[in-house]
């Protein structure tokens, strides 16, 4: 049953107490473009609202969960954002869309498939569980590819541990479902053909708890890595990540063409 928003880049369902989004530009591989982005964070502020809703599920159409930032867009309305207006957009569509993801009260699945690659991964890993199929990959190569400091919310060493995550930034390469699951960042791998079903009943097992307690419990798991610094951690990161958007390396990745940074991701086994 679909719900009353009509997004243009989405598609919202509702099965039971459990709602699915679903990025929905196959075409452009889910590339997370502004539309969808505040679209995204509309849906997410309705499913939170929404007293039936008790589990949210993140999923996209097609063969990829998402090949991350759309460039294309990128490179068109922002490449020559100054300092402020840069910092100010990132602000509120990455880092602040993402925390909200995070910090949404109510238990959040992720349904990856194929490509999960830099605002991709960003995204996915925002959510509480991350169910894969067998053919999804992980992959951040901004670092080469752009010459930034990561994406805007570096989440990596939080979800992988240290010495994983340097290694999979310093190298810019991809991580298969299985190597992820067995470093703890992935849930459950199951067949590409059975992951809508497979997710769904994870979803489902998860809904059958009292919400409330499920609210609070979450809050104290979240706490346990804020405790520890990861929010002040995220925050720090974000500012460095937008220092080095003023650096010469992304200053001549920019005059190349952002765009062209996806076929030169593709050689770092970045992109699909």
């Amino acid at each position: 049953m679909e719900t009353s928003l009509n997004p243009t880049t989405l598609l919202i369902e509702q099965s039971g107490a459990v709602r699915r989004i679903w990025l929905n530009r196959e075409a452009m591989r889910n590339a997370q473009n502004q539309l969808l982005l505040d679209e995204l964070d509309a849906a997410l502020t309705a499913a939170g609202q929404d007293e039936a809703t008790k589990v949210l599920v993140l999923a996209a159409k097609g063969k990829h969960f998402s090949a991350g930032h759309d460039l294309k867009e990128a490179q068109e309305k922002r490449s020559h954002f100054s300092v402020e207006e840069r910092w100010a957009y990132e602000e509120q569509r990455y880092f602040g869309y993402c925390m909200k993801l995070w910090d949404f009260p109510k238990p959040t699945v992720a349904q990856v498939q194929g490509a999960c690659v830099a605002a991709g991964f960003m995204l996915a890993n925002m959510c509480d569980l991350v169910v894969t199929s067998e053919d999804a990959f992980f992959s951040d190569p901004v670092t080469h590819t752009l010459g930034a400091a990561s994406v805007e919310v570096l989440i990596h060493p939080w979800v992988m541990g240290l010495r994983q995550a340097k290694g999979f930034l310093f190298l810019g390469e991809r991580m298969s479902a299985q190597r992820a699951y067995e470093i703890g960042m992935v849930n459950k791998v199951v067949p590409s053909g059975t992951l809508d079903e497979e997710t769904m009943v994870v979803a489902q097992r998860i809904a059958m708890a009292p919400p409330f307690a499920m609210r609070a419990l979450k809050k104290s798991l979240n706490r346990s890595v804020d405790v520890q610094g990861m929010r002040q951690a995220l925050s720090a990161h974000f500012d460095l990540h937008q220092l080095s958007h003023v650096s010469s390396e992304f200053q001549s990745a920019r005059d190349a063409g952002l765009a062209s940074a996806i076929q030169k991701g593709a050689s770092h086994g970045g992109k699909a």
